[in-house]
């Protein structure tokens, strides 16, 4: 909730042993996320670079914490700072605050009022609990906050405000970069907390997900790759009974799995999951097709799937499942495989080439054995 201190006030630790003299003491000055970078720099002696990567680089906008660390009593050298998401503004002014709530966030189909309709609070210095609204005591001072949070606002590109809801969660229709497009990629083994955004987006598509893996003698269990968690997602995976499965979680109201009927030989194994999209928009299902050496071991069927987005803090793990698990098959402290893992590549299908459940297509590499494809 970026308007109230509710969802933006958090304490912070900073331990520098060699660069802090005081001990286990606290600081009051304000201060921002975008402090931490120009303090990191500040700490080190490096000045901040004027490009990265050949890209000219903006300013940054905050100011280091460094002052504070031997000077408890130092003033504040962070006296203003806007907050905005989804229309939930707010601005912070030498200790006074204007705040004005927009929508609630989890109830995302809302009727949302016109931006001029909102309605502000003001609250005073001290009042870190927003308990107090001084907006009909002070209105100047209220109308003041206001200006300032435009002007802000038109200082760090926040305008024009955005309050789309469900739409902002996909790039494209969002009208923003994403950080990761193509038709392909290739992770390997051991990476893990892998976020949302940093990983190709495979919803609303027909795609592959391909595995290599070595399956040790006596068999392998645990998770290949799964990404997202308990309410929306999806997992690759051997249960314990070395039988190859890939689950779709639902946004956690549906599992549907699709199982082998024999265990993984030992050796290496590619193990693929192709699903083919039904299309007609957003959130359609599709049919599923298990291969394993680019044999189908098993097929099933979605009717629905997530649209947008699985999760905004779980993420896609190689070789394990962290945070809450996909699957109600095995728990996350228990979901690492006990084989090897040396790549996962996942590629999408809508463009020209399409596998067939068998894995004979011009994309066989994906389903059958051999180097995964980059």
């Amino acid at each position: 909730m970026a308007s109230h201190w509710g969802g933006t006030r958090n304490g912070t630790i900073v331990h520098w042993s060699r660069g802090i003299e005081a001990k286990g003491q606290v600081r009051h000055q304000f201060h921002h996320v975008i402090d931490i970078a120009p303090t990191v720099l500040d700490a080190a002696g490096i000045p901040q670079p004027d490009r990265v990567n050949g890209a000219e680089q903006d300013p940054l906008h905050g100011v280091s914490m460094r002052y504070s660390f031997d000077e408890g009593e130092a003033p504040d050298r962070h006296a203003t700072q806007y907050f905005e998401i989804g229309g939930n503004r707010g601005i912070y002014s030498q200790g006074w605050t204007a705040v004005t709530k927009h929508a609630t966030p989890w109830i995302a189909m809302a009727e949302l009022p016109d931006f001029a309709d909102d309605v502000w609070e003001l609250y005073a210095p001290g009042d870190w609990t927003q308990c107090d609204d001084l907006a009909r005591q002070l209105p100047d001072k209220l109308t003041e906050l206001q200006e300032l949070f435009l002007s802000e606002a038109r200082r760090y590109n926040v305008l024009p405000l955005d309050d789309r809801r469900v739409e902002r969660f996909d790039a494209t229709i969002a009208g923003r970069p994403q950080l990761v497009s193509g038709r392909s990629q290739l992770l390997y083994g051991g990476m893990t907390r892998l976020t949302e955004a940093t990983v190709i987006s495979t919803k609303n598509v027909s795609h592959a997900v391909a595995a290599d893996v070595v399956v040790p003698e006596g068999g392998a269990a645990g998770v290949i790759v799964a990404q997202g968690g308990a309410f929306g997602g999806w997992s690759l995976y051997v249960r314990a009974d070395g039988v190859p499965v890939y689950c779709y979680n639902l946004m956690g109201l549906q599992l549907t799995k699709v199982a082998g009927s024999q265990p993984l030989a030992p050796g290496r194994r590619r193990v693929a999951m192709v699903f083919d999209y039904d299309g007609g928009g957003p959130g359609r299902g599709g049919g599923i097709t298990l291969t394993v050496d680019g044999q189908a071991v098993a097929e099933g069927r979605l009717e629905r799937t997530v649209p947008l987005v699985f999760s905004l803090d779980e993420t896609c793990d190689i070789g394990r499942d962290g945070g809450l698990p996909v699957s109600d098959d095995y728990r996350s402290e228990e979901s690492e495989f006990t084989g090897t893992v040396d790549s996962v590549l996942s590629r999408d299908l809508r463009w020209s080439d399409r596998l067939h459940p068998t894995g004979r297509s011009a994309v066989a590499p994906l389903g059958g054995p051999g180097p995964p494809m980059t």
